[in-house]
């Protein structure tokens, strides 16, 4: 069993990838051809904004969005310890300091009741991470924000395609970002990701830094970075986009099986969508007291499982200078020590699930 199914994708589409791909090199622009720009065009009518900034990873579209914020040294950014190091990476690489807020104990994203004693006059931007394919409560978010008039960047790099009160992930805040590394809802062969904002001077700006600070050739007038996606991802991703709305209706159906049939099985606590939300269900992540012992016999069973984010990031080596310490977080602690991924992806098939529900049923003390 797969944990994440990319080949049944590929032998749906891949006559018109290999086309597209043949297209550009005809054509022979690599760097910013004219894919690029179609694609931005599309994902911007999708997510339901007027301008998205293609870029060369998430985690370049994060450090992006902060930059064209002048984020910078003395500045505190406020975002979750229970995510990819990518999140809190990008602030340090600005000299700026990440400031965690814990999360909720059953949607595991940033827990609004806690945001507001964190802001202090340092703080310059709220990073909420929309984790396992469902927003944050962005809302309330939102407001606390406005309250600071302190700008909010949605890491919807798991979220894209998921909904929050009808309206998009990635248009739920001033910026959105979104990652389309290849095991992501929507994903290239490769690294890529994206920025949305219906600012047209913030987006010009992230549109400079994008490649290398320049307005036009020759001209820099700021510092930027090489964030430029390339154009063969943009073609794939083309072909790609053209099937995503089914396929987060395919990923909606495997999450809502799963629901249904890890029902009832002791010890295991299973994703709580908030009313309101639509998941994409980038990953489908249960919380179990006997994690390893079940991630143990779903692998002697042949069925693959993940522990994401086991080390939260208040506890990595290299935010050891910021002083937090192990029990500053203890949602977090508790959901890193217990969750466990599941496979996950549009073409999983009843069977395969019915088969990872027996598996856990058979190992939870049911």
């Amino acid at each position: 069993m797969q944990f994440i199914d990319l080949s049944t994708q590929q032998q749906r589409i891949r006559d018109r990838i290999e086309r597209r791909i043949s297209k550009v090199l005809d054509h022979g622009h690599y760097i910013m051809g004219p894919e690029v720009f179609e694609l931005e065009e599309r994902l911007a009518d999708f997510v339901g904004v007027r301008h998205c900034i293609s870029c060369s990873s998430g985690t370049d579209a994060l450090l992006i969005a902060l930059m064209a914020l002048d984020i910078g040294p003395g500045d505190e950014v406020i975002t979750v310890p229970y995510t990819w190091i990518s999140t809190a990476e990008v602030i340090a690489l600005l000299r700026a300091r990440p400031v965690f807020v814990d999360i909720e104990p059953d949607t595991f994203n940033m827990d609004p009741d806690r945001l507001e004693g964190a802001v202090t006059s340092r703080t310059k931007a709220i990073i909420p991470v929309s984790i396992y394919g469902q927003c944050a409560d962005m809302t309330r978010i939102n407001a606390i924000a406005a309250r600071y008039s302190i700008p909010v960047i949605e890491d919807g790099a798991q979220s894209f395609g998921a909904t929050h009160n009808g309206k998009r992930s990635c248009t739920l805040s001033a910026i959105g970002c979104t990652s389309f590394f290849p095991s992501k809802p929507l994903g290239c062969y490769g690294d890529g990701g994206a920025i949305f904002s219906n600012d047209d001077e913030i987006s010009e700006k992230m549109r400079q830094i994008r490649n290398h600070g320049q307005k036009v050739k020759h001209q820099h007038p700021m510092v930027g970075i090489n964030g430029r996606m390339d154009t063969l991802q943009a073609a794939i991703l083309l072909e790609k986009l053209a099937i995503f709305p089914e396929e987060c209706l395919l990923r909606r159906e495997a999450g809502e099986r799963y629901n249904e049939l890890l029902q009832g099985i002791r010890d295991i606590q299973t994703p709580i969508i908030r009313d309101g939300n639509e998941s994409v269900y980038a990953q489908y992540t249960i919380l179990s007291e006997e994690r390893d012992a079940l991630s143990k016999a779903l692998r002697e069973q042949g069925i693959p499982s993940v522990a994401y984010y086991a080390v939260p990031l208040h506890l990595q080596g290299t935010f050891s200078d910021l002083g937090y310490q192990k029990g500053d977080y203890p949602v977090t602690e508790k959901t890193a020590s217990q969750c466990l991924s599941l496979p996950m992806h549009p073409y999983l098939c009843a069977e395969a699930q019915e088969a990872v529900a027996k598996g856990l049923a058979g190992n939870s003390g049911n």
